[in-house]
């Protein structure tokens, strides 16, 4: 029998508690250290598909509370009353931002990730321009004291990205949670206006 090396702890962990994703601990660890869901706030959810992280920001910000989460997959798992779903790619949303996705937003949180080739530069440049897109909305509809939380690849153009947050953000912290996998690069990268 073949052992499915991608079925880990944090897997049947999120399987168990009815999450559709294993990322949804990366978030959680994200908002034990950083505190980036606020009771009542808005959300954005940048690639937000499967649903995890929409469901564990809906129950962050409470049913005064409202998620918005975009992707180019449709969301097909059900979802909270307090979550809004839009389909569309994040790189060409910006142009209908804020009648599309209703205004200015106390949290912009981004999951995406490219599709990968194998190809370490190739990917971590595909990371990027989604990064870049992520922190393109952020000047469009963040909240001036608002919040940025963002995933992105170790590799060529990391640093410059880093200090291109760091000049926007008040306070910017690098995280790579616990439950990410050994093999990623990934990091994520919290920024705060206020």
């Amino acid at each position: 029998m073949k052992m499915n090396t991608w079925d880990d702890y944090y897997t049947r962990k999120a399987r168990k508690e009815g999450y559709p994703a294993r990322s949804v601990y990366k978030l959680e660890e994200i908002q034990k250290r950083c505190s980036v869901l606020r009771r009542g706030s808005k959300v954005l959810d940048l690639g937000c598909c499967p649903g995890a992280w929409l469901q564990f920001a809906s129950r962050a910000v409470g049913r005064t509370g409202l998620i918005v989460g975009v992707d180019i997959i449709e969301l097909k798992n059900p979802m909270p009353s307090n979550v809004r779903f839009v389909c569309a790619d994040a790189l060409t949303i910006k142009e209908r931002v804020p009648e599309e996705l209703g205004g200015r937003f106390d949290t912009i949180l981004s999951d995406m990730a490219p599709k990968t080739s194998g190809n370490k530069f190739v990917d971590t440049q595909r990371s990027l321009a989604l990064c870049g897109a992520a922190l393109d909305l952020c000047a469009a509809c963040l909240k001036p004291k608002g919040a940025f939380v963002c995933k992105l690849f170790f590799g060529d153009g990391f640093d410059e990205f880093t200090k291109v947050i760091k000049e926007q953000f008040k306070k910017v912290k690098l995280i790579r949670p616990k439950s990410t996998r050994k093999a990623s690069r990934e990091i994520y990268v919290i920024a705060k206006r206020g």
